[in-house]
């Protein structure tokens, strides 16, 4: 007789333990600044970050500026808000290591600037990079959000459409490695319409071509702009599973458009089959927010992965919050972390 109401106990003890965990987290994918270059500052971001127990915050600009057409008479508020083109915009750099340069040591340590300022298209890119690295030794900790294939914003950007795997990435990629500096990709594995990984080839040469650089793949390589027309892509997760098996150098960006549909489902509960994926490499998915501009929904958008995390085991999800991304920066800044706070191996 009291067997059942011990079990219901245990029960009940081990599922409040998981919905009592408290994570800290850090950042993969913020943007200081949106799409006009334009940023709520480091005060916002710092007070969002103290609410939201983000420890870590891999920051960067935005490579493109919206331009505002002499024919508009509205400025547009996104992107995509009228046919405008979009320009390569190098000076978010600029704004970036300025907003760091200012802040006191102990809190320029839990910023780690990526690099995102110049064309994919051009085999000038690796010299401006190489520039911008000499120009502020020690500032630079990554290279990107680079971005190739992206929705409507590749057809507004002006030029030719990036690719991941054309001529001028490969130059910033080498530089990559000598600097031993992690890459933060965005390549769409597919197109809106095509009901197969379309473009998987652009991202796997880079991942074959420079096994000693670290990619951090945006997003999984999906959108929500995808999602719009093709709700959910069946073939991204064997397609992921066989990545992360044939290269150890891919890293996963799990930001908010790959929690739905596919890390969790309508009701917000995890799903196995990707709870299975994360943990048979669990060290190789990381959280960012995306954010571009503006901090105060960095809470909310983090935690909004707190299901899919408490499905995963207690060191498992402490690594997918926090660790994993500290354990993709370079060497030299990892050695500079504090204690515990050094990555998940």
């Amino acid at each position: 007789m009291p067997r059942i109401p011990l079990l219901l106990c245990g029960l009940t003890l081990a599922v409040a333990s998981v919905q009592a965990r408290d994570y800290a987290y850090s950042d993969a994918h913020l943007h200081y600044v949106d799409f006009f270059q334009e940023t709520a500052g480091m005060d916002a971001l710092l007070a969002n970050m103290a609410a939201a127990r983000v420890e870590h915050v891999l920051i960067s600009g935005i490579p493109v500026a919206k331009k505002w057409h002499e024919d508009e008479p509205k400025r547009p508020r996104y992107y995509a808000g009228d046919d405008a083109d979009a320009y390569w915009y190098s000076a978010t750099d600029v704004i970036v290591a300025a907003a760091l340069n200012k802040l006191p040591t102990e809190q320029r340590q839990r910023f780690h600037p990526f690099l995102s300022g110049f064309n994919p298209n051009d085999k000038n890119a690796d010299a401006h990079i190489r520039r911008m690295l000499e120009m502020d030794p020690g500032l630079w900790q990554g290279i990107g959000e680079i971005f190739t294939r992206h929705d409507d914003l590749t057809a507004l950007i002006q030029g030719d459409t990036p690719r991941a795997d054309n001529e001028a990435l490969a130059r910033v990629y080498h530089l990559a490695a000598e600097y031993d500096l992690p890459v933060l990709l965005h390549a769409n594995v597919t197109s809106k319409r095509e009901k197969n990984p379309l473009y998987l080839a652009e991202i796997e040469a880079p991942l074959r071509n420079h096994p000693n650089v670290r990619f951090i793949w945006a997003h999984a390589g999906t959108s929500l702009e995808i999602h719009r027309h093709q709700q959910k892509l069946d073939f991204l997760l064997p397609t992921l599973e066989r990545l992360l098996e044939d290269y150890p150098n891919l890293y996963i960006d799990l930001s908010w458009s790959v929690l739905h549909p596919y890390l969790l489902d309508a009701q917000g509960r995890a799903d196995p089959a990707w709870v299975d994926l994360v943990s048979r490499f669990p060290t190789r998915f990381m959280l960012g927010s995306d954010l571009v501009g503006k901090f105060d929904k960095l809470g909310e958008g983090l935690q909004a992965f707190d299901p899919f995390l408490d499905a995963l085991s207690a060191p498992v999800a402490r690594q997918v919050a926090r660790d994993n991304f500290l354990a993709v920066l370079p060497r030299r800044v990892q050695a500079q972390l504090p204690s515990g706070r050094s990555g998940g191996g």
